[in-house]
């Protein structure tokens, strides 16, 4: 190695550990931006009143008796399946429910507030492939899962750990949820979702959060946030409400989530599919806080529409931002935090489309002020499938959202009056006290992307940014060292694994 290639390496490990110590200093961001707003008082009232009608009129199925009983003890008129809830009732439900929580985190300075103008971001939940440029798509493993909480993990711009990632298919479906709940505790620390594929799988998770963080303290505070979605059109199922159940009397927090596709699942109308939306989200927190009142919940959001055509789903449609939008303007009149958005896309690889349609719909969330924001990294394939370098790629964009969050800074430092004064006409601020100063943190630069001349990108191999992500990914991976977890906590975790695996009986 020539004299001159030592000392560029090493300015490479400086910048890398200059670069590594200003990522550690990244914190779950405050949005500063002034909030978008797509309609008026009025037209949000229209919208409401429109689900108030649904509700008191049409009703709601839950196909659970508890559930039922629950309603029907609360004043909801049942009929069969169906629940009819009026609006007064409907009120002094969503009343109960606190404007903003947080979640604990393994280590306490990665715990999340939600709510507000905070924002979190988290990775792709349950995609069943999974896609890298060496072995393209395939069927997801146990490894493929803990790999991307790795990632996650590592990355400063996800503040959450997500929940079922990818689904590992080389493992059992009865038990799979255990090695789940295990590899976010183990190889994250940041906060995680439980199961809800089903009451008992929502119990473990409840059971493993207790031995970490202790039954008492996640009564106070959440550990877990599940995400509950509702069936549309109209209806719980007895899965989701097992579920939905067992978290609510643990006081652990849930999103509560309509997955609407205009044009199937609700009308081929963005204002129809606002008021049946709002009407099912109401229907699931109004339940959640007649089990135990001021149990946290997020109204969440998937809606996007079918290509009347094909029927094939759309990610990224204007009428999908029109209705993030302004489902963030009934969450914030209901009082509650929001979820929706993410970087969803139908591509099947990290090309342009799966960019163009990714940004679509993650800046509308942006500028609409969502808090929580599932599948901020890695959907690929109308989320099927799960990529690495799509997700890596993500999460510069959302390194640039970050920075974009904070707003303008009008502050001394922000104006450089004293750079301006010391630069003569003609001059340069490259070398004044100020921009020395600032040069590593002024402006957002993107490791990933290509700011060379066409020269220097053609002598290194001219590579586009899915070949140098497949590189950054796999380094991250080598790289990785695991956050401490007390080794009798560790023990507790696999003792109660292994007894619950015992225990449970497959599903035929």
């Amino acid at each position: 190695m020539t004299d001159q290639s030592v000392v560029a390496r090493r300015r490479e490990q400086r910048r890398e550990r200059q670069a590594a110590a200003a990522i550690q200093s990244i914190t779950q961001p405050i949005n500063r931006l002034p909030v978008y707003e797509l309609v008026d008082e009025a037209a949000l009232h229209q919208i409401h009143n429109a689900s108030l009608t649904i509700l008191e009129e049409i009703g709601i199925d839950f196909y659970d008796e508890e559930a039922l009983a629950i309603l029907a003890a609360h004043g909801a008129v049942v009929k069969e399946s169906t629940v009819f809830l009026d609006r007064k009732l409907i009120e002094r439900s969503v009343r109960s429910a606190p404007a903003q929580f947080t979640q604990l985190a393994r280590t306490p300075e990665r715990s999340v507030q939600i709510g507000g103008n905070h924002v979190t971001f988290a990775p792709v939940y349950g995609p069943p492939y999974v896609y890298d440029l060496a072995r393209g798509r395939r069927e997801a493993t146990l490894t493929d899962f803990e790999n991307f909480v790795k990632l996650t993990y590592l990355s400063p711009y996800l503040h959450h750990s997500g929940g079922t990632v990818v689904e590992p298919t080389d493992l059992p479906t009865h038990t799979r949820h255990l090695d789940m709940l295990y590899s976010h505790l183990r190889y994250s620390d940041k906060p995680f979702m439980g199961s809800v594929t089903s009451g008992p799988n929502a119990q473990d998770s409840v059971r493993m959060a207790e031995l970490v963080f202790g039954a008492e303290t996640i009564r106070q505070q959440p550990a877990l946030l599940s995400l509950i979605n509702i069936s549309s059109p109209r209806r719980l199922d007895d899965r989701m409400l097992a579920a939905l159940k067992v978290y609510a009397k643990a006081r652990q927090a849930m999103i509560i989530t309509p997955f609407i596709l205009s044009g199937a699942m609700a009308p081929a109308a963005v204002g129809g599919t606002l008021a049946q939306l709002n009407a099912e989200a109401l229907a699931g927190i109004s339940l959640a806080q007649m089990i135990e009142p001021g149990t946290p919940v997020v109204y969440g959001a998937f809606q996007t529409n079918v290509d009347l055509q094909s029927g094939a789903p759309v990610f990224g449609s204007p009428e999908s931002q029109i209705a993030l939008i302004v489902s963030a303007q009934l969450a914030r009149m209901h009082g509650l935090p929001f979820r929706s958005g993410g970087m969803f896309t139908s591509s099947k690889i990290a090309d342009a489309q799966g960019a163009y349609e990714s940004v679509q719909v993650m800046l509308p969330a942006i500028l609409a002020r969502v808090n929580f924001v599932l599948h901020a990294a890695g959907w690929l394939e109308g989320g099927l499938t799960a990529g690495y370098e799509k997700f890596v790629l993500d999460c510069e964009l959302l390194g640039m959202y970050h920075k974009f969050l904070q707003g303008l800074d009008l502050s001394s430092e922000g104006l450089a009056m004293e750079s301006i004064r010391s630069v003569p006409p003609g001059g340069h601020h490259l070398g004044t006290d100020h921009t020395l100063r600032n040069f590593r943190t002024a402006f957002y630069r993107a490791s990933l992307f290509d700011y060379n001349s066409a020269e220097q990108w053609q002598a290194e191999g001219s590579q586009d940014a899915q070949q140098r992500a497949h590189t950054y990914y796999q380094k991250l991976l080598q790289e990785y060292v695991p956050p401490p977890l007390d080794p009798a906590v560790d023990r507790a975790l696999r003792e109660f694994m292994a007894q619950r695996k015992s225990a449970i009986q497959p599903e035929f």
